[in-house]
């Protein structure tokens, strides 16, 4: 693989991950929800799942996922389920007035937001369908081994995507972690879970 190429792929990461997407709606949920090291946390996890992507494309687990209308239908919808479990439960604890963020006592629990990262992001057929379009769009098959180099900018990729996802971490953290937004704690929460029930309506309408 040419240098060039390798940066040419870099630069159209950083473009595509520069735009807010249905990654930097959890991140942000989780940043207003539980300051900065959940929105960090979020961040690291959506990472880890990103690298899963890469692993299951190089070992053509992705293709097999997509070419099955059956296995395609179970992880979207378990992934659209439990962005809407996350959403409901952030609506309920605004309604009940229980919001987390203000609750100082949610930061105690901030280690799962990192697991649900990895969840949403692994259980989301779309990004699966990302990386086998994209990916392959820098594959040169006469430089050598095709899987090697598809694996090389899945990582090149994950990292990027994860330095711009705690970019907007410490955003969040900025723009919401004002002391006069306290007032508007139960509003936040209540948005933010409206954002996962969007984004869990969004992933579970996604066509083939």
């Amino acid at each position: 693989m040419e240098l060039q190429t390798l940066l040419l792929f870099s630069l159209a990461s950083i473009s595509l991950n520069l735009v807010p997407g249905p990654d930097v709606i959890y991140i942000v949920s989780n940043t207003m929800r539980g300051k900065m090291r959940s929105g960090i946390q979020a961040a690291l996890g959506l990472g880890i799942g990103y690298l899963g992507h890469t692993m299951a494309a190089v070992l053509g687990l992705s293709a097999l996922i997509l070419n099955s209308a059956l296995l395609f239908s179970i992880v979207k919808y378990l992934g659209a389920a439990y962005l809407l479990y996350l959403g409901i439960s952030s609506i309920r604890n605004c309604l009940r007035g229980e919001s987390q963020l203000i609750d100082t006592s949610a930061l105690k629990n901030t280690s799962n937001v990192f697991k649900q990262g990895v969840i949403v992001s692994v259980l989301n057929p779309k990004v699966a369908l990302f990386f086998l379009s994209f990916l392959p769009q820098f594959v040169d098959v006469t430089a050598g081994n095709v899987t090697t180099q598809l694996f090389v900018l899945g990582a090149v990729f994950s990292v990027l995507a994860t330095i711009i996802n705690l970019m907007y971490a410490m955003l969040g953290h900025f723009v919401f972690g004002n002391p006069k937004m306290t007032g508007y704690a139960k509003a936040i929460e209540g948005v933010s879970g409206g954002l996962l029930v969007a984004l869990s309506a969004k992933i579970a309408m996604t066509q083939r």
